[in-house]
């Protein structure tokens, strides 16, 4: 394994000492486990809400005009 060091402001380093304390953790696992996860959401383009959604565009079956057409808001309100 490589070594790599970093500088950390002083209030980060006490956070991740005492999260390290606390999950009995060295804080260079705990490090390598956050690091890895940003690199990975990073790889899948984490950008907006509809980015991370794409998949889901076209699942649900039902009138394309629901949002825009006020005859389907007889009813609701006041």
């Amino acid at each position: 394994m490589k070594t790599t060091s970093l500088k950390l402001p002083h209030k980060l380093e006490v956070r991740l000492r005492e999260l390290a304390v606390r999950q009995r953790r060295s804080k260079s696992d705990i490090v390598r486990v956050a690091l890895d996860l940003y690199l990975e959401a990073e790889g899948r383009g984490a950008g907006s809400f509809a980015d991370l959604a794409c998949d889901l565009v076209g699942c649900v079956s039902g009138r394309a005009d629901l949002s825009c057409n006020p005859e389907y808001m007889d009813g609701y309100g006041g």
